[in-house]
């Protein structure tokens, strides 16, 4: 076995490597040396890359060509993107016989921003701040002589213009496609804006993130061109959507001035228990968010709403004020049952969590920002921490029961029922 294996050892091709000696012995630790080969070994592949494309254009150096098309022309200063930063180099010169310069596919490789501004993502959403992006880079060897494009200013100007085009691209996206049939809508609270975040679900209980829209509050102009650009943009107007929202007046109202009503809408239960017990004293909160979860858990909708009523009567003469809370939209915070969700489904559907749950991500993608200048930068930093948080997206709990629920809606609206009035209907 030691015999076959010198044998076969043997025949492998041999690769001859020069490096010269003051490469070697600037090496400082076997980590920092074994990059600057690395990086020696790159300047000279791209040399040889560059003298190649030459050589095509040109043909071969000190050959009498008289039907060649281009020149060599020497070499220029130029940069390229090396490890996160921008490095100079030596860029072969190629000028065409009409005097134009001509460009080298290896050089505009080598040159290419992409991983750059690929890496300076990356950064960001592991939580490098700007002022420390140099620090997280491998030190380049003595040889490079400066870098660029790693100050905090750089980074910063980088990170903006792709976050920007990201954005963009996102909130642009068709939507005519992904065969929506949920749609949350809940404001995230920042300093002094409010970002409307729209989140779908499709008939396989996938979620995707279909819009955002930056205001002071949640207004109903605010939520309108939120709306209107969905519809815009695929958003089906035609056939009936179940909307989650938060229960803010402003936003029902947006929905029902674009969509009429054609579209079923559940109002956060959640919310609706913690806006009642915000009228009413510490000491009563343990029992009235007993008594509404009880009613909220019961599955038939007329037993859920007469709980209830009767749970707001009594809170009439001491606290009038959560007892209009309560009566407030309470046909639509039974919703779903009133569709005959429950289970899993149920869970999901019943409040905004799933929003809410962004809060998080938004929170840890920015926390190195020390300064907030204008809604701009805040729109541009939640969406790319929401953009980012949408690729670890899972199915929604219950994502089997979506063909109920589905089947439902299309079943009280070629019944000529309003769905908005399904817990009187059921």
């Amino acid at each position: 076995m030691r015999k076959t294996a010198t044998t076969v050892a043997s025949c492998q091709p041999r690769v001859p490597i020069q490096l010269p000696l003051a490469l070697l012995s600037s090496a400082k630790a076997l980590r920092e040396g074994f990059f600057a080969l690395c990086v020696y070994a790159g300047q000279e592949a791209l040399k040889l890359m560059m003298e190649r494309d030459r050589t095509e254009l040109c043909g071969p150096r000190w050959s009498h060509n008289p039907s060649r098309k281009a020149v060599r022309g020497g070499s220029t200063r130029s940069e390229i993107t090396l490890g996160g930063r921008r490095v100079p180099v030596k860029r072969l010169r190629v000028t065409g016989t009409n005097g134009q310069e001509l460009t080298l596919p290896s050089f505009d490789w080598a040159a290419e921003r992409d991983p750059l501004d690929e890496h300076t993502w990356r950064s960001i959403v592991a939580g490098v701040s700007t002022r420390s992006y140099g620090t997280t880079l491998d030190p380049l060897p003595s040889t490079f002589d400066e870098e660029r494009s790693t100050s905090s200013s750089s980074v910063s100007r980088r990170f903006v213009a792709l976050s920007q085009r990201r954005l963009k691209e996102c909130l642009s996206r068709p939507l005519g496609e992904l065969d929506l049939w949920v749609v949350m809508i809940d404001g995230i609270a920042f300093h002094d804006h409010t970002i409307l975040v729209a989140l779908g679900i499709d008939t396989s209980g996938n979620k995707h993130v279909l819009g955002l829209r930056e205001g002071t509050t949640e207004n109903a102009g605010v939520a309108g061109a939120l709306l209107s650009d969905l519809v815009d943009r695929g958003l089906p107007s035609d056939r009936p959507l179940l909307f989650v929202i938060d229960g803010a007046k402003a936003l029902r109202k947006a929905i029902g001035r674009v969509f009429g009503n054609s579209v079923a809408v559940q109002r956060c239960q959640v919310h609706k228990i913690r806006n009642v017990l915000d009228h009413l004293p510490e000491e009563l909160h343990a029992t009235i968010r007993r008594a509404m979860q009880q009613a909220y858990n019961t599955t038939n909708p007329k037993s859920a709403r007469r709980q209830l009523e009767r749970l707001a009567k009594s809170l009439e003469d001491e606290h009038p004020g959560a007892a209009a809370s309560l009566c407030e939209g309470l046909e639509e915070t039974l919703t779903l049952q009133a569709l005959g969700i429950s289970g899993a489904l149920w869970r999901t559907l019943r409040s905004t969590n799933p929003i809410e749950n962004l809060n998080g991500a938004v929170a840890k993608f920015a926390r190195n920002v020390r300064r907030w200048r204008g809604g701009s930068m805040l729109l541009r930093w939640v969406g790319s921490a929401i953009l980012e948080a949408e690729k670890k997206f899972r199915r929604v709990r219950g994502h089997r029961e979506m063909k109920t629920l589905i089947q439902s809606l299309r079943d009280r609206t070629s019944n000529g029922k309003e769905v908005n009035k399904g817990v009187e209907a059921a």
